[in-house]
């Protein structure tokens, strides 16, 4: 049984699970988190957690999807040409912001971006990008918004198992240009 999305009861409730389990996953590793101690530190009931989510697992993935989502929203915001040598801030901040809970996505994306949480993030980026390159006209949506889902998945999970040395900025900066030469490459038969 699952509560309805829409109500606003349920998205607190969500929220409030998913900050207790940033906070719990601050401390430990995800394995070690029990749901006891997550619902004491969220202020809800066991079944209320056992309402929303599955298992811990489920509830890790959403709360850290809401994250990338959030990031993939203010990325979309900017209007115009983008500059490719200055990612947007919202960038920025996504990648200093999961920082300090490397551990928590690390056991949810894998190098290469496979995981529970990649396959959301590649199947939200790319339902996104393609919306918004077929309503543009944008040539070849499908490709694009498959190759720049793959892209961002895999870079921030080689990034987050250390594959890809470089500080949040750094890898900021260098997933924006990469993303921009993506939407800006020439596509003919």
């Amino acid at each position: 049984m699952t509560a309805p999305s829409g109500d606003p009861r349920t998205a607190r409730t969500r929220a409030k699970l998913g900050r207790a389990l940033l906070e719990e996953c601050a401390r430990r590793p995800l394995a070690d988190v029990s749901v006891a101690a997550l619902v004491r530190r969220a202020g809800v009931g066991r079944a209320t957690f056992y309402l929303h989510y599955a298992d811990l697992e489920a509830l890790a993935v959403d709360a850290c999807a809401d994250i990338v989502r959030e990031a993939v929203d203010a990325l979309h915001a900017w209007r115009g040409v983008p500059d490719p040598e200055a990612p947007p801030a919202a960038l920025l901040t996504f990648f200093e912001d999961i920082a300090p809970h490397v551990a928590l996505y690390r056991e949810l994306l894998r190098p290469g971006g496979s995981g529970p949480l990649g396959l959301v993030l590649h199947q939200d980026l790319r339902a996104r990008i393609r919306s918004e390159r077929a309503l543009a006209g944008a040539p070849e949506p499908d490709l694009v918004a498959s190759a720049v889902a793959a892209t961002f998945a895999g870079v921030l999970g080689d990034w987050l198992h250390g594959l890809i040395d470089a500080t949040p900025a750094e890898i900021a900066h260098r997933v924006w240009r990469l993303l921009i030469s993506l939407h800006r490459t020439p596509l003919r038969a």
